[in-house]
C-alpha cells in the first residue's frame, strides 16, 4: 500500500551530507519525494510502499552519515502527492527552530585515498574534501550552509567540480567546500620577507625541507596559523620558544601516525579512539621516559599533548619518511588573539623563518581543541575545534539570554530557545585585542542564531573584562556568583534539577562576603544556593601579584598562621627573598594589598612553592599542574598516610577547613629532606580526605539535603582529585558527578551563568 511521510530531522544535518545520503535511500527503497534543508533541519517528503518507507526511516536512525549527529526526529502522516521523482530541493531560508552549525571535520579515509592515488584528479591537492570532511564553521558567513554562504564563494567551481556538485550520487554532491587544483584554493611559500618562494606542490616540499633544516614556519591552517618546527630539534624548539614568548608552557605535537605516537608515548583503546575520530583533538598522553623528545617540550611533566594530521595540507607534510613529528602550535604570542588573516602576516614574520599560507580566507578563527582521560571518560580541557559550536539542549528557558562567563578561558553562551550554544575557548580577556576578539565572535553568534538578547549574565566581580563589556549592550544585567555558576555548570552537564551538593575546587573567584573564595562546599540549584563550608581564609600578599608567583602564597600563609616561627620558616625556604618577605610582613600586619583568600588553586601554588617545584608562574596554573604531575609518573601504592587538619565552626554556622596542621607537616617533611614524590601524594591523599569528611559532616549536620555530589571548578582537571573524590563519596553512598561535554574549569561558567539567569528571571 503506497503511503506519504514528512519527516524532520534536526541536529547536525547540514554540511553532513544528509541529502545526498536521503537520496541514495530514496533510490534504494523505490521512493519518491523531496529533501530541503531549511534553519529547522532537513525536511523530507516521501512517497512509497508502507514497508519501504519503514526501512527508509529505520536507516536513517541506525546509520546516518559519520559525522551527523540526529538530535530530533519526527514523522508525520500525509496525503500523497504522487510525485514521479525523488528530488534534492534548494535550502530555504525559513525556519524558527535552532539552526545548527556545522562543526569542522578532519580528513575521511575516502579523500586520504584519492589524494594519495596518482590517477585520482585530486592527487596531492591540499584542500580535497567530501561531505564527511573539510572546513565548515571556519568558513561560513551566514546560514543556511551553502557555498554562497561561504568563504568559497571566491572559488566558482570548474566543469568536473560542478557535475559532481550536482549529481545526488556522488561522495561530493552538495559538498559546500568541493574544489580542486583547477579552480579552488593553492598554497604560496614566502620567505621573511614575504617574497613568493613556491607554490602548491613545490610549495608543500620545500616547507617540509626547511623544517627538516631546523627553521620555523608558521602554517595555514584550518581555524588560524600554527608555528610548526621539527620537534626532535632541542635548539629550534627553544627558538620558537622564545620567539613566541612562551618559556615553560607545553607545546603540542602533531605526529605522523598512532604509531610515531605509540613510539613516544603510551596509549589506551579510548585515547586511540579518540585521536582518530572525525574531530581529532589535541589529546593528552602519558610519555615514555624512553622517548626521542626533547624535555622542552612539555618542560617537567610527563605528559605531552599529541595530535595526528587532520587535514590534507598536515598529511602532505608527512609524506616524508624523514619527518616524523613537529611541534604544532598556535602562531599568537602568549595572551593575544589566533592569527588567522592575511593582515597578521606582517607579525607572523618576526615571529617565524618562512609562511606557507593559503588563499581560502577563514571566517571564524578556532584552536585546537584539547582532551585528556581519566582512565574511564574524557575530559576537556580546551573545547573548541571538531566540537563547536554544537548546541547542548536545556529544560531551562534560556531564550535570548546571554552569558558572557569569566575573565579566563573564556566562554560566552547564547540562549535560543530550549539550546544553548557556547563559543570555543577564547581566552584570557587580558587586553584591548583578546576583548575585541570576544566582541567580534558573540556579534557573529548573535547574527547566526538570530538572537536579540534581553538578558546579559555576568559573574559579580566588579573588574572583570566580561562584566564590562556586558553593561555596555544596554541590557538587564544578572550578576552571578562565580562558583555557583561551577555548580550549576556540572549539574546541568549531567542533566541534574534537584538542589545537590557541590565541591568547588578552584583557583579565585569573587565571594559573596568581598574574599577570594575558591575551596567551597555549597548546596543548592539554579534558583539559590548556600554555602555550607569553606577554606579557612589567608592573606594574599600582593593580591594578583600573589598569583604569578606562588611563593608569596607560601610566605602569607606562614606568617598568618605563625607570626614568629612562620617568619623563620620563610627564610629557610626562600633565603633569597628576605627583603622582600620583611615587606610582605608588614603588608599582612596593616592589611595593605593583602585580600583574604581560600581557594585549592592557591593552596597548590603555596605547596609548590614550599617544596621548590614552581616559585614563579610562566602561565596560569603552572604551580600546580607541576605539583600534580608527580602523581602521573609511577603507579602509587596506596599508603593511607595522611596529613592532619581541622573542621571547625565558624561564627557564620558554616563549617570551616583549617589546614595550617597540613602546611606545617608539609614543611617538616620538606626540611628534612623527605622526597617530593612521598610529600605530594600524602598531600593529595589529605585532600581527598579532608573533602569527604566535610561532605560528611554536613549531612551529619542536614540529614534532610540530596545525596548528590556534582564537583566543579579548575582543580578538578586534577585527574587523580577528581577520581579518588568521586571513588570516595560513591564509597560513602553518595553519586558523584563531573563534567562531561564542557571544561571544568571557568570555560564552564557561561554555561551555569545562563542556566541560573533563566531560573532568576
Amino acid at each position: 500500500m503506497h503511503k506519504a511521510i514528512k519527516v524532520i530531522v534536526k541536529g547536525r544535518v547540514q554540511g553532513v551530507g544528509f541529502r545526498p545520503f536521503i537520496y541514495y535511500l530514496s533510490k534504494k527503497y523505490h521512493l519518491n519525494g523531496t529533501v530541503q534543508n531549511n534553519l529547522d533541519g532537513v525536511i523530507i517528503l516521501a512517497e512509497g510502499e508502507e514497508g519501504q518507507l519503514e526501512k527508509m526511516v529505520d536507516e536513517i536512525i541506525r546509520n546516518p552519515p559519520k559525522i551527523a549527529k540526529i538530535n530530533e526526529i519526527n514523522i508525520y502522516q500525509i496525503p500523497l502527492a504522487h510525485y514521479k521523482e525523488f528530488t534534492i530541493i534548494p535550502s530555504r531560508k525559513n525556519g524558527d527552530s535552532i539552526p545548527w552549525i556545522p562543526c569542522d571535520a578532519a580528513i575521511c579515509e575516502n579523500c586520504l585515498e584519492e589524494m594519495n592515488d596518482p590517477y585520482n584528479r585530486r592527487f596531492q591537492y591540499p584542500f580535497i574534501n567530501c561531505t564527511q570532511c573539510g572546513p565548515r564553521y571556519t568558513i561560513i558567513n551566514r546560514l543556511p550552509y551553502d557555498r554562497s554562504n561561504t568563504t568559497m564563494k571566491e572559488f566558482p567551481m570548474c566543469h568536473d567540480c560542478k557535475v559532481e556538485y550536482e549529481d545526488p550520487m556522488n561522495r561530493r554532491h552538495h559538498a559546500q567546500p568541493i574544489c580542486c587544483s583547477d579552480c579552488g584554493p593553492t598554497v604560496t611559500l614566502y620567505n621573511q620577507g614575504g617574497k613568493s618562494l613556491a607554490e602548491n606542490q613545490s610549495a608543500i616540499t620545500k616547507t617540509v625541507d626547511l623544517i627538516k633544516q631546523g627553521k620555523i614556519v608558521a602554517i595555514k591552517g584550518i581555524g588560524g596559523f600554527h608555528l610548526a618546527c621539527d620537534a626532535y630539534q632541542e635548539k629550534v624548539v627553544a627558538q620558537l620558544r622564545l620567539r613566541k614568548r612562551r618559556s615553560q608552557k607545553p607545546l603540542a605535537i602533531m605526529v605522523k601516525s598512532i604509531e610515531v605516537a605509540r613510539n613516544l608515548c603510551y596509549i589506551s583503546s579510548q585515547e586511540e579512539d579518540l585521536l582518530t575520530s572525525p574531530e581529532m583533538p589535541i589529546v593528552i598522553l602519558k610519555r615514555k621516559r624512553e622517548g626521542l623528545l626533547p624535555p622542552n617540550i612539555s618542560p617537567s611533566l610527563s605528559t605531552i599533548g599529541v595530535m595526528l594530521p587532520y587535514t590534507p595540507l598536515h598529511h602532505l607534510l608527512f609524506e616524508d619518511d624523514n619527518l616524523k613529528c613537529i611541534v604544532m602550535t598556535s602562531a599568537n604570542p602568549s595572551g593575544l588573539p589566533l592569527l588567522y588573516k592575511d593582515s597578521h602576516l606582517g607579525y607572523l614574520q618576526n615571529i617565524c623563518d618562512y609562511i606557507l599560507n593559503h588563499n581560502r580566507k577563514i571566517d571564524f578563527p578556532i584552536d585546537d581543541s584539547v582532551v585528556q582521560f581519566d582512565e574511564e571518560n574524557a575530559i576537556f580541557v580546551r573545547r573548541a575545534r571538531g566540537f563547536v559550536p554544537e548546541p547542548l539542549k536545556t529544560t531551562s528557558n534560556v531564550d535570548n539570554i546571554i552569558a558572557l562567563g569569566g575573565n579566563q578561558k573564556n566562554t560566552f553562551s547564547v540562549g535560543k530557545q530550549n539550546n544553548i550554544v557556547m563559543s570555543p575557548h577564547i581566552g584570557d580577556l587580558e587586553n584591548e585585542e583578546m576583548i575585541a576578539s570576544f566582541e567580534e565572535q558573540l556579534y557573529h553568534y548573535k547574527e547566526f542564531l538570530g538572537v536579540k538578547e534581553k538578558y546579559v549574565a555576568v559573574d559579580k566581580h566588579p573588574l572583570y573584562a566580561s562584566t564590562s563589556i556586558g553593561k555596555t549592550l544596554n541590557r538587564k544585567i544578572i550578576s552571578i556568583q562565580h562558583h555557583h555558576a561551577h555548580h550549576v555548570s556540572c549539574m546541568e552537564d549531567n542533566g541534574l534539577n534537584e538542589p545537590c551538593l557541590g565541591i568547588i575546587l578552584d583557583g579565585t573567584g569573587y565571594g559573596d562576603d568581598g574574599n577570594i573564595w575558591g575551596f567551597e562546599f555549597l548546596y543548592g540549584d539554579a534558583k539559590s544556593f548556600e554555602r555550607l563550608a569553606h577554606l579557612k581564609y589567608t592573606p594574599l600578599p600582593g593580591g594578583e601579584k600573589a598569583v604569578k608567583e606562588p611563593w608569596r602564597n607560601a610566605v602569607g600563609m606562614l606568617l598568618y598562621y605563625w607570626p614568629q616561627e612562620g617568619k623563620e620558616l620563610c627564610m629557610k625556604l626562600f633565603p633569597d627573598r628576605l627583603k622582600e618577605i620583611n615587606m610582605m610582613e608588614q603588608m599582612i600586619v596593616h592589611q595593605m594589598n593583602t585580600p583574604l583568600a581560600g581557594t585549592c588553586g592557591r593552596l597548590f601554588d603555596a605547596v609548590s612553592a614550599i617544596l621548590g617545584i614552581c616559585s614563579i608562574s610562566t602561565y596560569e596554573g603552572e604551580a600546580a599542574i607541576k605539583l600534580s604531575d608527580y602523581m602521573n609518573r609511577t603507579k602509587l601504592e596506596s599508603t593511607g598516610e595522611m596529613y592532619s587538619f581541622h573542621l571547625k565552626s565558624n561564627t557564620s554556622n558554616q563549617l570551616q577547613l583549617d589546614l595550617s596542621p597540613m602546611i606545617y607537616q608539609v614543611i617538616q617533611d620538606r626540611l628534612q629532606q623527605k622526597s617530593n614524590p612521598a610529600i605530594i601524594q600524602k598531600f593529595h591523599t589529605t585532600l581527598v580526605s579532608c573533602c569527604i569528611q566535610m561532605i560528611l559532616k554536613i549531612v551529619r549536620n542536614r540529614p534532610e539535603i540530596n545525596r548528590k555530589v556534582v564537583l566543579s571548578g579548575g582543580s578538578f582537571q586534577n585527574v587523580f582529585l577528581a577520581k579518588e573524590i568521586q571513588k570516595g563519596l560513591q564509597k560513602e553512598g553518595f553519586n558523584a558527578y563531573t563534567h562531561k561535554h564542557v571544561p571544568c574549569h571557568d570555560g564552564d561558567l557561561s554555561l551555569g551563568q545562563i542556566i541560573i539567569a533563566a531560573h532568576q528571571l
